[in-house]
């Protein structure tokens, strides 16, 4: 008795995920940064900012992870990116006990 084969999954559509980041999202990281009113065009603005940053870095860190051979990109990888790009990241990485 032969079952018929199954149906191919489907590919998976890439949406935009950054319309998910709410106006109150932008506000907060706004109000960390000293800000105490925005206007209206900020927000899709910022969207689109963040959008380029993170292509950057995501690009950056997928080469670090092509390089060593692997198809997950570790957090180290990420940490590296944004030491490439001038924006080191502290508090991830080797910790080498210094003998003082």
């Amino acid at each position: 008795m032969k079952t018929a084969p199954l149906p191919p999954t489907p590919k998976r559509r890439l949406r935009d995920n950054l319309a998910g980041i709410s106006k109150g999202d932008i506000r907060r990281l706004a109000r960390r940064g000293g800000v105490s009113r925005l206007s209206v065009l900020v927000y899709e603005d910022t969207r689109v900012i963040l959008r380029a940053f993170l292509e950057c870095v995501l690009h950056d860190a997928t080469v670090f992870a092509d390089h060593a051979d692997r198809k997950t990109v570790t957090a180290l990888d990420v940490v590296y990116a944004l030491k490439r790009q001038g924006r080191t990241l502290y508090g991830y990485g080797s910790c080498e006990l210094v003998n003082l």
